[in-house]
């Protein structure tokens, strides 16, 4: 079977996008754009479907992502309700916490009618548990994704403050095919879904069965990552050897998931090109570095 030319292929990232405030600068962000962005960066047609304020933080940001080679023209502007931002404390190690500011644009993304044929013809999207915060963000994420039927599905769950219950975890899954979460928040979506097994691979393929998805993707930070689909499972360790900071390795994993999977590619293949691109992005500061000709593929 020849493999299916990542330049044929639409991604889309569906929720939030804002600035990352780190203490020594601002940097555009949020886990769908930096999917959307990492994705362009793999070679595949790349779209945002969030929204901005009308003021010069969205400006930049759309500048941000369009640069990176991310199609802004569903991305909407909003009069009343700022851009979104978020206060980012990076640790010793490397690891991130975040505050995120209330009542900004992304929580408010409408449904236009743009979105169904973008929707329709979508070959994956990313969404998560953040952009669904407020009831308009959830309604219009969730029309999407039932619209895409064609599409990978992927659940990014990135749990943040107190953005997420139980019931949007498991509404969450019943519209993904694929699932995408951190040893962190493992536990809470198997306590969600009533799983108690404390072995996280068990935990990881009964969520897997449970719900019928094609792929569940661990990452373990130190302890490397996890791949479950058809009954298969890849694990690798850990290949940062050099950690800046921790913000996006995730979703450049997520990216590179994606992509392997659209193109077809085996599992090992997958988790190989998705663990080096992960650790290239630790290695740099900032959620979107450009992505070297060596890890395009």
């Amino acid at each position: 079977m020849t493999p299916t030319p990542s330049s044929s292929l639409i991604v889309v990232g569906l929720g939030e996008t804002l600035w990352d405030l780190f203490p020594d600068g601002a940097v555009w962000g949020g886990a769908p754009g930096n999917v959307a962005c990492d994705a362009a960066g793999l070679g595949a047609r790349s779209f945002m479907v969030s929204r901005v304020g009308c003021d010069s933080l969205g400006d930049q940001g759309i500048a941000a992502l369009e640069s990176l080679g991310v199609d802004c023209s569903h991305l909407q502007r909003d009069p009343r309700y700022p851009t979104g931002t978020v206060a980012v404390t990076v640790g010793p190690a490397g690891d991130a916490s975040y505050v995120f500011a209330a009542d900004t644009a992304w929580d408010n993304l409408a449904w236009e009618p743009g979105l169904e044929q973008l929707a329709g013809a979508a070959d994956a999207v990313c969404f998560g548990t953040l952009g669904q915060r407020s009831k308009e963000s959830r309604e219009t994420i969730r029309r999407f994704l039932v619209v895409a039927t064609r599409a990978v599905r992927v659940f990014d769950v990135n749990l943040r403050q107190h953005f997420h219950s139980p019931e949007l975890i498991r509404d969450s899954l019943t519209l993904a095919t694929v699932l995408k979460l951190n040893d962190e928040e493992l536990p809470v979506v198997a306590a969600a879904c009533g799983i108690a097994d404390e072995n996280p691979l068990a935990a990881v393929r009964q969520i897997a069965e449970r719900y019928g998805l094609r792929l569940a993707a661990l990452t373990r930070a130190a302890a490397g990552s996890v791949l479950v689909a058809d009954g298969m499972v890849s694990t690798r360790p850990a290949a940062a050897p050099v950690i800046v900071d921790t913000v996006g390795a995730g979703d450049a994993f997520t990216a590179a998931v994606i992509i392997g999977l659209l193109r077809g590619r085996p599992l090992e293949a997958i988790h190989d090109h998705a663990s080096r691109l992960a650790a290239f992005v630790c290695g740099c500061r900032g959620a979107t570095p450009r992505i070297p000709a060596e890890l395009r593929e």
